[in-house]
């Protein structure tokens, strides 16, 4: 493994915190030294970070990787080729796949799949009822034990409330959270509130989409309840008109949103409301996303647009700001050990700048190719994405 100096960047650290011009130093897969003016040693690579802004590596905590059982949507190799991509340097895939992630077999399937295809950290989020079928609970502390790092049955709404208040108190004491999937949103997050409340379980909110949603969450942040709560890219942006104009293509769930909603969600991420960004990424055959609405999948494929399209959704938003909402807190939120460039922490690094582009889906990493931004022109852009030390990504202007 090379060791690395990056040099003349602005280092944008929240966990610090820092943000100042600094040379970032990676040896043997760590963060090794900060400082002014560094030198470079004999054999170290340099990548000159001028005009640039060094972070903690990006972390999605939202993202659908269709492994296993539909490498017609994507693949690992792909998925996570798109994440680097995009910046990320660790993602967390959802399971709802084939079979879902519901048991210690399937898991270890998976961490074999990871470890031979994957190009940035992955990390699994067990599902909360067998098969996500709603009907019986996981075995939390077996797939804990597996290695995930949350719960969910993303996809579906576990539908029982007794059956979720019952599987809440017996996972309550692990340090995973539910991720609920809230759909109809508002009567699905006051029910999981109230949940999350009576039985102490940390909570994550998905995807929040809607004014009276956020106001339900703001309303148990000051009870005391301890909720988190993320937003998309598209539902940042865009609204219902979006979809009246363009039908299977601007299909989502939960759906586009009023103005009025998508203006919320910008208030909520600046007065911190909102704790996270996830992409949502959902990839999907084109044949999935044409044709007859009722039929046609939901979601887009959204980690190579994220970067952009957050800053273009909140133009002024403080860059310490941005890097706690894409890094430090997702981080935070699944007790991972990223979010931070500190002294010996895991070496990944993601080095974005002001550079404007066009939005090309036919040029993804992704086998998904429908995004609601295709044609957009992002003001922002990831350049290098750095795992462990080793560069994983690294954009043809940004190259040595």
């Amino acid at each position: 493994m090379p060791d690395l100096l990056i040099a003349g960047g602005r280092i944008v650290d929240p966990a610090a915190p820092l943000d100042s011009l600094r040379d970032l130093r990676l040896r043997d897969g760590k963060i090794a030294e900060i400082g002014e003016h560094l030198e470079p040693a004999a054999g170290e690579e340099v990548i000159d970070a001028s005009n640039c802004v060094v972070a903690p590596g990006f972390v999605d905590i939202h993202v659908h990787l269709r492994t296993p059982g539909f490498p017609e949507k994507e693949t690992m190799t792909s998925g996570t080729h798109a994440a680097v991509r995009g910046g990320f340097t660790t993602v967390a895939c959802m399971p709802n796949t084939q079979p879902a992630l519901d048991d210690p077999v399937v898991l270890r399937d998976l961490s074999e799949e990871i470890e031979r295809h994957a190009r940035c950290r992955v990390y699994p989020i067990g599902a909360i009822t067998r098969g996500r079928a709603g009907l019986e609970a996981c075995d939390f502390a077996a797939l804990a034990s597996a290695g995930v790092v949350a719960f969910s049955d993303d996809g579906d709404t576990v539908k029982d409330s007794q059956l979720l208040g019952e599987a809440a108190m017996r996972a309550r004491d692990l340090r995973q959270p539910f991720i609920a999937h809230c759909e109809p949103e508002e009567a699905i997050v006051a029910r999981d509130l109230a949940i999350a409340a009576r039985t102490q379980k940390r909570w994550h909110l998905a995807h929040l989409s809607t004014a009276a949603a956020l106001e339900l969450l703001r309303g148990a942040r000051a009870q005391g309840l301890c909720v988190t709560a993320e937003v998309t890219p598209h539902h940042l942006t865009f609204t219902q008109a979006l979809f009246e104009a363009r039908g299977a293509a601007a299909k989502v769930h939960p759906p586009l949103r009023s103005e009025a909603d998508v203006q919320a969600l910008r208030t909520a991420v600046r007065d911190g409301t909102i704790d996270a960004f996830a992409s949502d990424h959902a990839p999907h055959t084109g044949a999935e996303k044409s044709g007859d609405v009722q039929r046609a999948a939901p979601g887009f494929s959204g980690l190579e647009i994220a970067v952009g399209a957050y800053a273009a959704a909140l133009p002024g938003l403080s860059l310490m700001r941005f890097v706690e909402l894409l890094s430090t807190n997702p981080a935070r939120i699944l007790s991972l050990d990223a979010g931070s460039l500190a002294i010996g922490k895991p070496a990944d690094v993601t080095i974005f700048a002001e550079r404007p582009w066009n939005v090309d889906p036919a040029t993804f990493a992704s086998k998904g190719k429908c995004t609601p931004f295709a044609g957009s022109r992002l003001p922002r852009r990831v350049l290098a994405t750095i795992v462990g030390g080793l560069t994983r990504y690294r954009a043809a202007e940004f190259a040595a």
